[in-house]
């Protein structure tokens, strides 16, 4: 498979960007690692004929440590150097094992942080190539009006596969836009679309320029589990975080989220409710779980079952409940 023609644009400020996207408007696509956006080019999943190049924008690379506020990211900042920030091991280490089980050493050197939040939806029957899909007619999200996963639907299932936004969402974490109409902030939660064709709250003449992390989070105990059929480079099939502050033994603030289960990454809202004021044992790490579980709505989006990915939602919920209690 080879990549469509394009032009590639590189803008050297957010300005300049903007204008770009507003002067291709339709036509044009956003890089920043590109190592989700070339691959979908290759399957003819997006052929524009202008490509923005971000990666000479300095404002939006780097971790800095905003004191009285907590640390920002940038949204060019490259995944393996959040990895190995010991500001983002030793305060957010929620995020940190998120980040770590991302692809490979060599895709997190490529991929950003901004990548993986606005990452496209997958599908088993959307994620191939142009005679894959054309043989079955195409479907729902593109070029088609079927949806393969629930026939009759008007609706696309199509899953969020991201693994750093559940930690994100552990941490209260918002994001910061740049539009015609200057800058917005917005909480992480609000930002996604339960909807695999819409997806964001992000419009097309709109850039993702940084991550806030507030500083109550810092300190939060964190772990971050993952269901794949390799080792590394696959995609979450399904993928639970869980962030708790702790105090004397017992759960002070506690948040749980999901990811590749449902056309967004959730969190588990009913969560900290069952956790405040305890010391997680066995029964209330189970009962976290089977709240994950509810959460969950995988379908036949993958090549695992939907029961099977929702069970190991529960059992990871489990563990990492267990893991940060201990």
């Amino acid at each position: 498979m080879s990549l469509p023609s394009f032009q590639l644009l590189r803008p050297r400020t957010l300005d300049e960007a903007l204008a770009l996207l507003a002067k291709h408007d339709g036509e044009v696509k956003i890089i920043a690692g590109g190592t989700d956006l070339l691959p979908s080019m290759k399957q003819k999943l997006f052929t524009p004929g202008y490509v923005v190049d971000l990666r000479e924008i300095s404002e939006l690379h780097g971790i800095h440590d905003v004191p009285g506020e907590g640390v920002e990211i940038g949204a060019l900042t490259p995944l393996g150097m959040i990895e190995h920030s010991p500001i983002i091991r030793s305060h957010f280490p929620v995020l940190y094992e998120a980040v770590k089980t991302i692809a490979s050493p060599v895709l997190r050197n490529m991929g950003t942080l901004g990548g993986n939040i606005c990452l496209d939806t997958r599908c088993l029957w959307y994620n191939q190539s142009l005679l894959w899909r054309k043989s079955c007619g195409f479907c729902l999200k593109k070029d088609g009006d079927l949806c393969h996963v629930a026939p009759g639907g008007r609706f696309c299932w199509a899953t969020f596969s991201g693994d750093t936004p559940p930690a994100l969402l552990c941490l209260g974490a918002e994001v910061e836009i740049f539009g015609p109409n200057g800058v917005r902030r917005t909480p992480l939660s609000e930002f996604y679309v339960n909807d695999g064709i819409l997806r964001l709250h992000l419009a097309s003449n709109e850039i993702l320029t940084r991550v806030h992390l507030p500083e109550t989070a810092a300190g939060w105990r964190g772990s971050y589990h993952k269901l794949r059929i390799r080792g590394s480079i696959d995609y979450p099939l399904a993928g639970v975080a869980v962030a708790l502050k702790m105090a004397s033994g017992r759960v002070q603030q506690a948040r749980v989220a999901i990811t590749a289960v449902n056309p967004a990454p959730h969190l588990v809202k009913e969560a900290e409710a069952h956790l405040l004021g305890t010391s997680p044992d066995e029964e209330i790490a189970e009962m976290v779980g089977e709240l994950a579980a509810r959460t969950a709505k995988p379908l036949t989006t993958s090549a695992l079952t939907p029961e099977y990915r929702r069970e190991m939602v529960r059992v990871f919920a489990k563990r990492a409940v267990l893991a940060c209690a201990n």
